[in-house]
């Protein structure tokens, strides 16, 4: 299992890279397998203030569908376009061409609950 030592993660199986104020989340390498083929990703929280936990998303694969959780609090500022045509990404690229959204961290973000790759491979085994 891939799982990018630079990324921090979360219990619910999101991945989110910290850029000044720009955050990149996407979904694990762990939650990708998973799920299996994903063939829908539904982002529908653009330019939105949402708070850690609260659902932006979610993603539909052929068994299921499971909603995605906000790492940290932020404002939604872009969704993934290729994921529109192509959301095998998910599955065939995570961490790179898989990403899902682009969020402007909010000032009062609380990083605290973030999993360093370690502690995430513990929550998965």
């Amino acid at each position: 299992m891939n799982t990018p030592s630079e990324l921090k993660y979360t219990k619910d199986h999101e991945w989110i890279k910290i850029e000044g104020e720009i955050a990149t989340i996407g979904i694990t390498d762990y939650a990708q397998g998973e799920l299996g083929d994903i063939v829908f990703v539904d982002v529908d929280t653009v330019g939105e203030d949402l708070d850690a936990g609260e659902v932006f998303g979610s993603v539909e694969a052929v068994k299921t569908v499971s909603d995605l959780f906000l790492p940290v609090a932020g404002n939604v500022i872009e969704m993934n376009s290729e994921l529109d045509d192509q959301p095998e990404l998910l599955n065939s690229d995570p961490y790179g061409k898989g990403w899902i959204i682009k969020l402007k961290i909010a000032e009062d973000a609380d990083f605290s609950k973030l999993l360093s790759a370690e502690e995430y491979q513990e929550v998965v085994g």
